[in-house]
């Protein structure tokens, strides 16, 4: 009997989702203990990490580090160590895998976990949650909260209702009793921009939402997403935890701050986001055929272009051909509203190991045909596998902030 058929004849609530509490900040309040009870920022021009007793004064992720220090001049502001953040990634993880083999990763700081038929072994989900918690605090050093539910969506819902460092168990006759008095905006997937539709509707709370008929919902959203959304407000969510995906795109993104960028800052930006992302492409043995551009303004709407190739492909020249001319396409809007933040991903992937290779012919239109570009790019791994990442740089980046890599989730 599969997991999914056993919780849905016994109805118990075995999924946890569990998430790390303000993560980068945690871990520096944890590294330092002169951090700890402060309100520390993680990050300089752009927010990426506010520890609680900085949000208490209004500090949020991907806040201007300008405004955060208005709003909080007492934080303590520290640069990121993103190599400390993915350490304590693993060993939070490997403690998610010591609980149950069902552990599904959402990102690096937290992941959906099943534990159905571990009663005997680990007592109910609630003393495996309350274990989880104890264990990650006492060998990791970092404070965790953890949902407890029959569905991935409510378990999600109730550890960021617990947060922080808390442990909400929703029992399955109040499923629909916790989640109706809830604001739309905690369902996952609701962002600014589908709130507002919503409440243009009059729906303010996920009840409102389940009241409102499927029908109208899909000629305001869409009819995949309102089907999707209306499903999940009346507590039905058919999702198992799945395990051993493979990663479905790689990406990275570089937050640029508020100040005034000019197109050489932003090209200069891509050109250090697609060197990253092809480079752990070709470490992976991935290719892929689209390429996506990810923009964020300056009042913060966001905006994504992307172009799909004849081929998969992880060579950087031709990621990068296909990024700037997303770019280009775009600039009229970055002028009109500035830019403080860009990314690029490259999905549609397939095993680059088992690609056939194509003919090297010229084209005119090529601006350096004598260039073996996938040798060179060989050439530039290798000496990164040998000397690190910082050992070569382009020139075009000499002298420029060093872009932050953000940690991925483990593949």
């Amino acid at each position: 009997m599969t997991a999914e058929r056993a919780r849905e004849r016994t109805g118990e609530a075995t999924i946890l989702h569990a998430d790390l509490d303000s993560f980068y900040s945690s871990v520096e309040q944890r590294d330092d203990p002169s951090l700890r009870g402060r309100p520390v920022i993680v990050g300089g021009g752009v927010v990426l990490a506010a520890s609680y007793e900085a949000k208490a004064f209004g500090v949020k992720t991907a806040m201007g580090g300008r405004q955060a220090r208005a709003l909080c001049p007492q934080a303590v502001v520290v640069p990121p160590r993103m190599a400390a953040y993915s350490q304590a990634s693993k060993d939070v993880f490997e403690v998610f895998e010591n609980v149950t083999p069902l552990v599904e990763g959402i990102s690096i700081d937290e992941a959906f976990l099943d534990v159905t038929g571990l009663a005997r072994l680990s007592g109910s989900p609630s003393d495996i949650a309350r274990d989880l918690r104890r264990t990650v605090a006492e060998d990791v050093g970092l404070p965790i909260t953890v949902g407890v539910a029959r569905t991935k969506f409510l378990a999600k819902i109730a550890s960021a209702v617990a947060k922080p460092d808390g442990l909400l168990e929703v029992p399955p006759d109040r499923e629909l009793e916790f989640l109706h008095p809830l604001p739309v905006e905690r369902m996952w997937g609701v962002g600014r921009i589908t709130a507002d539709k919503l409440y243009a509707q009059g729906i303010r709370t996920i009840g409102d939402l389940a009241a409102h008929r499927e029908g109208a919902l899909a000629a305001v959203l869409g009819s995949a997403a309102g089907r999707h959304l209306h499903a999940l407000s009346n507590g039905v969510d058919a999702r198992r935890v799945s395990t051993g995906r493979s990663r479905r795109s790689v990406g990275a993104q570089h937050a640029l701050g508020r100040r005034h960028k000019t197109p050489a800052d932003i090209d200069a930006a891509l050109v250090g986001l697609v060197d990253r992302v092809t480079h752990r492409m070709r470490k992976g043995h991935r290719a892929g055929r689209t390429i996506t551009l990810r923009l964020r303004f300056d009042d913060f709407t966001r905006a994504t272009r992307s172009t799909t190739l004849s081929r998969a492909t992880a060579d950087t020249h031709v990621v990068l051909t296909a990024a700037r001319s997303l770019l280009g396409a775009s600039m009229s809007t970055i002028t009109m509203q500035g830019l403080t933040l860009v990314g690029v991903a490259v999905s549609n992937l397939e095993d680059g190991a088992a690609m056939q290779l194509e003919l090297p012919f010229e084209t005119p239109e090529d601006e350096h045909p004598t260039i073996d570009r996938t040798a060179l790019d060989e050439a530039l791994d290798g000496v990164q596998r040998r000397f690190g990442t910082s050992a070569l740089t382009r020139g075009v980046l000499l002298g420029r902030e060093e872009q932050t890599s953000v940690p991925m989730l483990h593949e």
